[in-house]
């Protein structure tokens, strides 16, 4: 989500000619581009699935999820247009848009529709401030836009950071702690100061806040979990394995129906990634130590629900 602007000018040296700028512009370019990506990958859920499972959602299966958003987000906007002032309305457009630009074919299509999403939450902060559903849908629509955008599209990382910090404000709790999760995505994705906005040590103050706000929602673990292991802290990720394991159960028993299947595909498909790479951090740490005795160490923590592979099936 993140670019340089032309303002800011392109990186020289001192008796540098204009013939020696490109290159240079054109590899900070590029870094940005991919910096962009990364951010983008954080706040989608299935994108470490797509990209790090060995079993991905199938192509019909996707397509039966974007059908579901379609027809939820035509209804939502019929009923929008129909009554524009009504803030219920309007806040879930917002959301219907923002899960349908989920599936857009094309940028121009994903960027039509977070528009719309975005036009109808803006207007919506303005005539109510103090309604966090606002907010936070003008954040996740301004994501979605930043996808389809390049130069620019920092400027929108940092009216997302305003928008999710002012509903965390009004409504910490909101979509299960999602101001503190996509706080946290964002700080760990994007680049840090003087670039933009990201930051370690807000990033786990958010993760982790979510995990505590909300445990019962497995998709704040999987993103704790996922930090630590990107930060190289296995034994914090696996704690926090225990705690996803703890909770499982329970939140399969709770979180039902169709509009969850979706979800738990995802999650699933995580569960087993996350699980593997810490397993492979244990193995790869064992390797480089030479073991002092023949008995084992009793404190040492059992990862046997590692091996497992879920279960994916449609309810």
């Amino acid at each position: 989500m993140l670019a340089i602007p032309n303002s800011l000018g392109i990186l020289t040296t001192p008796g540098s000619s204009k013939g020696s700028k490109a290159p240079v512009w054109n590899t900070i370019r590029v870094c940005w581009l991919l910096m962009i990506f990364l951010i983008i990958a954080a706040c989608s859920g299935r994108t470490v699935a797509e990209t790090n499972s060995t079993a991905p959602i199938k192509q019909e299966t996707r397509a039966e999820f974007a059908k579901r958003a379609q027809t939820i987000y035509e209804s939502a906007r019929k009923r929008y247009l129909a009554s524009p002032n009504d803030a219920e309305a309007a806040w879930q457009f917002g959301r219907a848009s923002y899960d349908w630009a989920e599936f857009a074919s094309t940028k121009r299509q994903r960027a039509e529709i977070a528009e719309e999403g975005i036009d109808a939450a803006q207007k919506l902060v303005d005539r109510q401030p103090g309604l966090a559903e606002a907010h936070y849908y003008l954040a996740m629509n301004q994501g979605q836009l930043a996808q389809t955008k390049e130069l620019g599209a920092l400027k929108l990382v940092s009216k997302m950071e305003k928008e999710f910090k002012a509903t965390l404000e009004l409504k910490p709790d909101l979509d299960y702690a999602g101001p503190d999760r996509n706080l946290g995505l964002l700080y760990k994705e994007a680049p840090g100061w003087p670039a933009s906005i990201g930051n370690k040590s807000k990033a786990k103050q958010h993760l982790t806040a979510a995990a505590k706000r909300a445990p019962q929602y497995p998709e704040n673990l999987l993103n704790l979990i996922e930090a630590y292991l990107s930060w190289g802290d296995r034994n914090a990720a696996v704690r926090e394995m225990e705690n996803l394991e703890a909770i499982w159960p329970k939140a399969e028993q709770q979180l039902t129906g169709e509009q969850w299947t979706q979800s738990w595909i995802d999650w699933k498909i995580r569960r087993e990634v996350v699980g593997k790479k810490a397993a492979d951090m244990k193995r790869g740490s064992s390797s480089r130590q030479k073991p002092k005795s023949p008995v084992s160490n009793p404190s040492s923590v059992q990862l046997s629900f590692l091996t497992q592979a879920p279960q994916l099936s449609m309810r």
